[in-house]
């Protein structure tokens, strides 16, 4: 059997539906160097399968490779748990009471990381309405302490 270059269009075609029932934008690139091959036999049609294979595989790992390193290079890095170490030091309002093994909301004046209420631990237990401080950043909580830790009245 002789592959004829629209038997590379439909099965490029396929392969780009095929995209739509299994997400991860990895079948398309080998549906669209699928189509090249087939727009390439079409226009020169004496090329053997072994060719047409090489370069559709060769094509077809470039594009992946290009989606994957060139225009997708967000999508490998998460953000979680890390934090720069701006908002260490940073005083809030304490909204609900945190105890040592609890958790409790603390809010700040201006957001930090695009909010401005956090949930919060401690090592102590510090009643709501008190003031507090950033100690350091575990997660996606924020340990806090109070201001004047240590000052006697």
């Amino acid at each position: 059997m002789n592959i004829e270059w629209w038997h590379w269009l439909v099965a490029g075609l396929a392969l780009i539906l095929f995209e739509l029932a299994v997400p991860g934008m990895v079948l398309v690139w080998f549906g669209v160097a699928a189509v090249a091959i087939g727009l390439l036999v079409a226009a020169v049609p004496a090329l053997s399968l072994t060719v047409l294979l090489g370069v559709w595989t060769a094509l077809s790992c470039m594009l992946v490779f290009v989606w994957f390193r060139v225009f997708r290079t967000d999508q490998h890095k998460t953000h979680a748990g890390m934090s720069d170490g701006e908002q260490i030091g940073e005083v809030g309002l304490l909204v609900g009471e945190v105890t040592p093994y609890g958790r409790g909301k603390v809010r700040f004046q201006k957001p930090l990381l695009g909010s401005d209420v956090w949930e919060c631990i401690a090592d102590d237990t510090i009643a709501a309405g008190e003031r507090v401080k950033v100690l350091s950043v575990e997660g996606s909580l924020l340990k806090v302490g109070l201001i004047n830790k240590g000052v006697s009245a």
